[in-house]
């Protein structure tokens, strides 16, 4: 393995490795847009990206594996965000405008990186499904949390890591709920009509948050 302006040059191996687990997402995100998450099955995949059932298990344990992968995806570009906005501001609004950075920077990708159609279709995965929901809410110490946590200056598993995760996953996945309630599906909504669902709902919430620490 040589390397390029100090970066190492993947071997053929590891490069087939790369299309191959690729190409799985991607027909995992065309299946389950189409049918919905809980309508698609590991062999529907496997047989859509030109693989076997077992190849897929190389790759991803479950069906369930592969979702979360799709959310990473999001969430990479998130912690990207975060990790630019400045520490004088409070968490939550860096958070807010780590969301709202990502989904804009979606309508201007680059080939290769997250445009705004696959948000979108990532974004109805994971509202056609109960348990997708749950687990893009949860917290597993994801890349996001992982920035949220160096800016505290804490360890990751910190119980307030933990508490912003918790807080601010209600607020996306209200935003989501909200958008969802008319129709039921996102086929309909764009990138912008997204960021304007999350900021009114970011809103709302230090509104109704803002005295909390108050005593009355």
């Amino acid at each position: 393995m040589g390397e390029v302006r100090g970066e190492p040059v993947l071997g053929l191996r590891e490069r087939k490795k790369r299309r191959t687990r690729a190409t799985l997402i991607d027909a995992a995100v065309m299946l389950c847009d189409r049918q919905g998450f809980n309508g698609t099955t590991v062999d529907q995949i496997a047989a859509s990206a030109d693989v076997s059932p077992r190849t897929f298990s190389r790759y991803f344990a479950t069906k369930d594996a592969i979702a979360l992968a799709l959310i990473d995806e999001v969430l990479d570009r998130v912690a990207s965000e975060l990790r630019t906005q400045p520490p004088e501001i409070n968490h939550f609004e860096a958070l807010r405008r780590s969301y709202i950075g990502m989904a804009q920077s979606t309508k201007l990708a680059p080939a290769g990186a997250l445009s705004s159609y696959r948000l979108m279709q990532i974004l109805r995965i994971t509202v056609s499904s109960g348990t997708l929901q749950q687990a893009a809410v949860e917290f597993r110490a994801s890349a996001v949390d992982v920035a949220i946590a160096d800016r505290m200056g804490v360890p990751v598993h910190d119980r307030r890591v933990r508490l912003m995760a918790a807080v601010f996953g209600g607020v996306l996945m209200t935003a989501l709920q909200e958008l969802t309630r008319h129709p039921s599906t996102l086929v309909n909504v764009g990138v912008d009509e997204t960021i304007a669902a999350f900021e009114s709902v970011c809103d709302d919430f230090m509104v109704e948050f803002a005295g909390l620490g108050q005593p009355v």
